[in-house]
């Protein structure tokens, strides 16, 4: 029997969504401090116009609505899920009020790629925005790289115990530190280290590279927000590319490799416990399966001619296969380059590798590491069995912030996710193919992009695209990043809100 949520749940949902509002108010007016600053105004008028309906509907939700109800599972996966929904609508004003999108449903799509971390992007003439809205497009990205729910945690919340929920329904199941308040304040403690240490080594790299000063420091604070909060955004139509510097490529690799670590492994590194790092099973099933890829990504690339030197196998492969892992999208290629150059193998270890993802508790996308290390492990427990007698008790265990024994709620949870992300990417791509335009590498290869939030585009994405297929990726971004579980539950709570029956 199905219980109706009364109007103390609603109530205490939409309190703790209007926290995220506010928090979304205050990214938006970081970036006008930074349009009032570059005396762009019209820019300054739309994040004016969008930090004031945030603080309006945040602020009213946090007069009327106020309450001390426990938050439970339910409430925190219902929440969580609206509140990337209903982020994504408020941050997308201040796109639409641009003039830079053809519609309200690109500006709506573009901040969910921005706070998904996704970066496919829909805007027009990119090169030549205002400096101020491509910064909030980038901070965006930091700010959803770290959780939205993060940003609440660490500025609003009194109490870790009450709102622990809300950090588990984002995805993220891995608590650091004894509180989820101080988890999630070091969690901004790392970003800032590599704020400052990654945006550093940006700034030397773009002055080598013939930048003057001022454009360096922008375009490597930009830089540092699309590669550590693994999103494919970037201050400039060509991406990476435009800057034709291999030294500018080492730092960002090296940033997109430290994004798409969990923050569990960065607390290891943090003290350098470097045998925690070593063995845990995220860091080996990373290292095979990407070693494996980059192997399939060389011999299609030298077999089809296109490169032939260790050189652009590195800059050009191995940086796309490392983009594609830690889900940044981060382009050195151009998008038709995939389609007309590189072959068969080449573009097919990059849809896998872009599924796999990063890790779990990250902010990478994907599959992610820990369940297919799991599956993995399962699949070998499995034929163990089936070799051993059958009064053999087979135990089998894998690391993971400590030693764990592989048991069947984690294998059967392990793999549905898994299977759910497939089932995704193969919906995604037939409903591409259904619009007659695009074959299925192309179809395929931006359905896997969309919904395992990495950003790399084959083409299909851009301002023109058909609008249902734009839909059909915000979605799949929405999926991608809440990985099912906090949309199931609001979907469940909608029917339980219409047909359930009142509680006595």
């Amino acid at each position: 029997m199905l219980l109706r949520p009364g109007a103390d749940d609603l109530r205490l949902i939409g309190f703790y969504l209007g926290k995220v509002l506010l928090g979304l108010g205050l990214v938006m007016a970081l970036a006008a401090v930074v349009a009032l600053a570059l005396r762009e105004w019209n820019t300054l008028t739309a994040f004016v116009i969008g930090a004031s309906l945030c603080g309006i509907v945040g602020g009213a939700t946090e007069a009327k609505l106020a309450t001390r109800q426990q938050l439970t599972w339910a409430h925190g996966m219902v929440t969580v899920a609206l509140a990337w929904l209903i982020g994504a609508v408020f941050a997308a004003v201040p796109f639409h009020l641009s003039g830079h999108y053809e519609d309200w449903l690109s500006a709506v799509f573009e901040s969910m790629s921005a706070l998904t971390t996704t970066g496919l992007s829909v805007i027009s003439d990119l090169d030549h925005t205002t400096l101020s809205m491509d910064f909030y497009r980038h901070l965006l990205h930091f700010a959803g790289g770290q959780g939205i729910i993060i940003v609440v945690l660490s500025l609003f919340a009194a109490g870790g115990g009450r709102i622990g929920t809300l950090y588990v329904a984002e995805a993220r199941d891995e608590r650091i530190l004894p509180n989820f308040i101080r988890t999630a304040r070091f969690i901004f403690r790392v970003a800032a280290t590599f704020l400052v240490v990654g945006t550093a080594a940006l700034f030397v790299a773009l002055l080598v590279a013939g930048f003057t000063p001022g454009r360096a420091i922008y375009h490597a604070l930009l830089l540092f927000f699309a590669a550590f909060d693994t999103g494919g955004f970037a201050p400039m139509q060509a991406s990476v590319a435009y800057y034709h510097s291999f030294a500018v490529e080492s730092v960002v690799m090296v940033l997109l490799l430290a994004g798409s670590l969990s923050f569990g492994l960065h607390f290891a590194l943090w003290h350098a416990d470097w045998r925690q790092v070593l063995r845990h099973i995220e860091t080996k099933t990373l290292a095979l399966s990407s070693s494996f890829l980059f192997a399939v990504i060389c011999f299609g690339l030298v077999r089809s001619g296109v490169y032939d030197g260790l050189e652009p196998l590195v800059r050009k492969g191995f940086f796309t296969l490392l983009s594609a892992v830690s889900s940044a999208g981060a382009q050195v290629n151009t998008d038709v380059t995939y389609l007309t150059d590189w072959g068969v193998l080449a573009p097919a270890a990059i849809v896998a590798a872009m599924a796999v993802g990063g890790m779990a508790s990250s902010t990478a996308g994907g599959i992610k590491a820990l369940r297919v290390g799991i599956a993995a492990k399962t699949l070998l427990h499995d034929v163990r069995k089936l070799l051993n007698p059958e009064s053999a008790v087979v135990v089998t265990t894998y690391h993971a912030g400590r030693r764990h024994i592989l048991r069947d709620q984690t294998a059967r949870a392990a793999t549905s996710v898994l299977l759910l992300f497939v089932v995704t990417y193969l919906v995604g791509a037939m409903i591409g193919l259904a619009y007659g335009e695009y074959d299925i590498t192309q179809t395929l290869f931006e359905s896997v992009s969309a919904a395992s939030n990495i950003g790399l585009s084959i083409g299909v994405t851009d301002p023109g695209m058909p609008r249902g297929l734009m839909a059909v990726y915000l979605v799949q971004m929405w999926l991608g990043r809440l990985e099912f579980v906090a949309v199931f539950a609001m979907l469940g709570y909608l029917v339980s809100l219409a047909r359930g029956r009142a509680s006595a």
